[in-house]
This record gives structure tokens, C-alpha cells and sequence, in this order.
């Protein structure tokens, strides 16, 4: 009796593995299809969107407005066509990924990847930010320098740098509240940069406006009084 037991519930056991593994081996078959299909067709995209980007000449206008001087500092090679042709691939791949794991039932392995996918379009605002800070500060630094030196006025190789960076700082920490990175913080930080930048000013005319503020007084004081 007590073998017959143990084997029935051998039997039992193989026969409820059996079972799961008979229901479970058409979804992995239908999730694995879906994959390979999804990376057949993020593949084919990806390659369609670099020869379209190639077509009209991307890398050569981002060179114009200053960008590729920005990928040369930081030692990185311009290369548009590539660059959004993988964030093409991986954007599809990650969503038949999705697919696969919903018909796979894997719920938290969806939610994550729901998650990263509903994420990725603020990575690439957040690039497209950076970017524009680049290309609007180089366009500003020049303009102030330019500005600068056709009034004759002094220091414009300091005035350009700190427009440049202002406007590269500002970009930077724009981006960082499009990723949702410490936003509080951030806001904290931008409004202590202004109150500082206001301060320094006061201060700085303060000091260095003093004297001739006293003149333009003395000189109004004297008018009146010849009056």
C-alpha cells in the first residue's frame, strides 16, 4: 500500500508537470515567434531610418549649427544615421519584447518594460535639450562677443564664455527635470543661481557704481541749485 501510494503520487506529480509544461509550451513557442519576428522587423526599420537620415544630409546640418564641434570635444564621432537607427531597433525590439512577455503572462517583467518604454521619450527630449543648449549658446556667445567688442567695451572673451555657459547650465538642468532627476533639488538650485547672479550684480554695481553714482548726484544737486 505505502508503494502504490508513493507511486501514485509520483504519477500525479509527472502528470501535473506534464500538464503545465503541454499548457505553457504554446505560448513560449508564440512569445519566442514574436520576438524573432519583432527582431527581423526593428532590424529592417532601424536600417530603413539611418539610409533615410543618410539621404538628407543630417550630419552635415547638426555641423553647421555647432554640434559637431560638441562631439569632438567629448570624443565622440557624429553620427546621426546610426545613432537613431539603433534607437529605432532597440525601441521596437523592446516593444515586441513587451508582447512576448504579456503572452507569456510575466507580469512584472511587462510592467518594467512598460515602464521603460513610456521613459524612453523623455530620454530623448532630454538629448534633443542638451543639444539645442549647445547649439544656442555657441549662437549667443558669439552674438555677446561680437556685441561686446563693437561697443568698444571691454572683457568680451569673458562675457561670451559666460553666456555660453549659463545657457549650457540651464540646458543641462532642463534635461534633468525632462528625466524626473531631483526635480525639487533642481528647482532649488536654479533659484539660488538667479538670486546669486541678482546679488553679485547688486553688489558688483554697488561697489563699482558708487563713486560715479555720487558724481551724477553732486551733478543734480548743483543744477538744481543754480535754479
Amino acid at each position: 500500500m505505502v508503494v502504490q501510494s508513493w507511486a501514485d503520487i509520483l504519477v500525479g506529480s509527472f502528470q501535473t508537470w506534464w500538464n503545465v509544461f503541454v499548457n505553457f509550451l504554446p505560448n513560449f513557442l508564440g512569445a519566442l515567434i514574436v520576438f524573432l519576428v519583432g527582431l527581423i522587423i526593428a532590424a529592417g526599420l532601424a536600417a530603413l531610418v539611418a539610409k533615410i537620415i543618410a539621404a538628407i544630409k543630417l550630419d552635415k546640418l547638426l555641423e553647421k549649427v555647432g554640434v559637431g564641434k560638441f562631439c569632438q570635444k567629448a570624443g565622440w564621432n557624429l553620427n546621426s544615421a546610426k545613432f537613431l537607427g539603433e534607437v529605432v531597433r532597440w525601441f521596437f525590439i523592446l516593444v515586441f519584447l513587451l508582447a512576448a512577455t504579456d503572452i507569456l503572462k510575466l507580469q512584472a517583467i511587462s510592467g518594467f518594460l512598460k515602464d521603460v518604454l513610456l521613459y524612453l521619450p523623455n530620454i530623448i527630449i532630454a538629448i534633443v535639450i542638451i543639444l539645442a543648449a549647445v547649439v544656442i549658446g555657441d549662437f549667443l556667445a558669439g552674438l555677446v562677443r561680437g556685441t561686446v567688442k563693437g561697443a568698444n567695451l571691454y572683457a568680451s572673451k569673458f562675457s561670451s564664455s559666460l553666456t555660453r555657459w549659463v545657457v549650457l547650465i540651464f540646458g543641462f538642468l532642463t534635461a534633468l527635470i525632462q528625466l524626473g532627476v531631483g526635480v525639487a533639488i533642481i528647482n532649488t538650485v536654479i533659484t539660488g543661481i538667479i538670486a546669486m547672479l541678482a546679488i553679485a550684480g547688486g553688489i558688483a554695481f554697488g561697489l563699482g557704481g558708487k563713486e560715479y553714482a555720487q558724481h551724477l548726484i553732486e551733478r543734480f544737486r548743483e543744477k538744481v541749485e543754480e535754479r
